[in-house]
This record gives C-alpha cells, structure tokens and sequence, in this order.
C-alpha cells in the first residue's frame, strides 16, 4: 500500500435512507447473484423465485407451527434445507428487536472499554474522521440466495457514507461483535490514511490489501477464537491459513472478481507487503 498524506474524511453519521444492502454489501441484495453478463433462463429464474416464498408441504417448515417443534424437525431430518433457510429467516424476523437491543449493548460497552475499539477509534479521530456509537448500526441482515441456490450470510460491512453496520441477529457474542467492529475499522481507517479503494471499482489489489489487513488485526484469526469456535486444531501456520481465507472469501463477494481463483490471486499478489504492515498497530495486537 503505498503511503500518501492523509485527507479530511469526516466519516460523520448522515441520516440514512432505508438500508438496502447494496450501501454496505459489495456483492448485492437478496437474491441478485452474479450472472457473469449471461441472462438467466425463465426456468431457473421461477426456480430461485420458489425458494424465495415458503410451501410448509415442500421443505417442511411450518410458521404457523410452536419453533419448539419445528426445530424438532429439523433435528430429525424432516425439513429439507430449503426449509432450514426460512426457518432462520423467520427467527431472524421474530427475534430483531432483541437482537439489534443486544446488538446496540455490547456497541455502547465496547466503545467504552474496548482497548482495540477505543485505540482504533482515536486513530480514525486522528485523520479527522469520526466513527463511534452514532454511526455503527445495529440492524437485521437478511440472508442473501443466490442464483445457484447458495446461501450467503454476513456479519457487518462499512460504508464511508454511513459507517459501519452490524448484523445483529449473526453476532454470537461480544467478543464476536468487537472482531467485527474492529474488522470494519480497519477499513475506515485505510480509507482515511491512504484513499484505498476498498470496494474495488478501481483497484482490486487495495481492496484485497485492506482485507488482508483487517482480518489480520481485528483478531477474528486469532488461534483462540479459530480453537474455540471453528475446531481448528492446526497449530503450524493456522494464523496466516485464517488471514488468507477470509481475505479471499471478501474478495469473492465483490462483483469485479470472476472466480475463486481470481480471488486468490489477487490476495497472492499482496499478501507479502499487506501482511507485513500492522499499522496503526505497533505489531498484531490481537
């Protein structure tokens, strides 16, 4: 990443429109997917329209049924998978208002007592922007189906119009939610120091740069959390194998990136200057 001098970027929380998520999410809105420049066929389009709308007769999941005996279903093999998406989807639904309660708790505690939050956000300070409690967001974020049928679920993302949003009903925990704010972060603060182009409209290789970066020191690859967490058990190398997956899964939702093995790609070609460079950290804090 080249160094240039830093510019005003206030970062200020505006009054937002209705969220959709192309304000935050690179990869499109429910459902969109990516067609590579190829119009989908009448037939497949009916067929991702079907999964969008329940039939409790096709997948087994019944709204109108106690969740008590529809999760029971699904532990017994009885809802199919199509049925498991809308059964989240519909938790999600039900449980928003405790969610983004929770969600807005833990933003408002982590502000205060978070060592990597309060030391990020005076950093951000510093290059005159501002992100704190006023413009991170707790909301909802439905999951988005693709074409292909893959489901696609995300934790927050960062716009230098709004700030950061949080996707309250995929936080786990606290510890969870200061990773995902200090990921994002990362972003405001590369955007403010150096004018990266972190969406890549225009360059690919600052916005894999800056998912290096951020994975690497918000502490979501850290070997604790990957033990705990994922079951990861890899002792050799297990940090650096996190930083470059998540790096290229984030590349891979971005519309400019073919494939996977672009994604990689783009990673590979970065990784060595990007994975060095731990500012504003003195060295991985996390």
């Amino acid at each position: 990443m080249a160094s240039t001098p830093p510019h005003r970027n206030t970062l200020d929380a505006a009054t937002s429109p209705t969220h959709s998520s192309g304000q935050f999410d690179e990869s499109g809105s429910l459902a969109s997917g990516s067609s590579s420049g190829q119009a989908t066929s009448s037939t497949h389009a009916d067929a991702i329209s079907g999964l969008l709308s329940n039939d409790p007769k096709r997948t087994g999941f019944n709204p109108q049924t106690a969740w008590w005996i529809n999760y029971f279903h699904i532990l017994t093999g009885k809802v199919t998978p199509e049925g498991q998406f809308h059964y989240r989807e519909w938790r999600y639904r039900v449980h928003e208002e405790r969610d983004c309660k929770r969600c807005e708790e833990w933003r408002d505690y982590l502000f205060k007592y978070s060592p990597v939050v309060t030391f990020m956000r005076d950093k951000i300070t510093a290059l005159n922007g501002r992100l704190d409690e006023s413009n991170v967001r707790c909301v909802r974020c439905p999951t988005r189906l693709t074409e292909t049928g893959d489901v696609v679920r995300r934790g927050g993302g960062f716009s230098p119009f709004y700030g950061i949003e949080i996707c309250a009903n995929e936080i786990r925990n606290r510890g969870h939610l200061e990773d995902t704010i200090a990921h994002e972060m990362v972003h405001a603060y590369d955007l403010l120091r150096w004018k990266v182009d972190f969406v890549g409209e225009k360059s690919l290789k600052q916005a894999a740069c800056t998912e290096i970066r951020a994975s690497m020191l918000s502490g979501e690859c850290r070997w604790t959390r990957n033990f705990f967490t994922y079951n990861n058990w890899n002792l050799t190398q297990q940090f650096q194998h996190c930083v470059r997956q998540r790096a290229v899964l984030s590349m891979r939702s971005r519309s400019r990136v073919k494939d996977d093995v672009h994604a990689v790609k783009l990673v590979n070609e970065v990784w060595d200057s990007c994975f060095r460079d731990t500012r504003p950290f003195d060295d991985i804090y996390r």
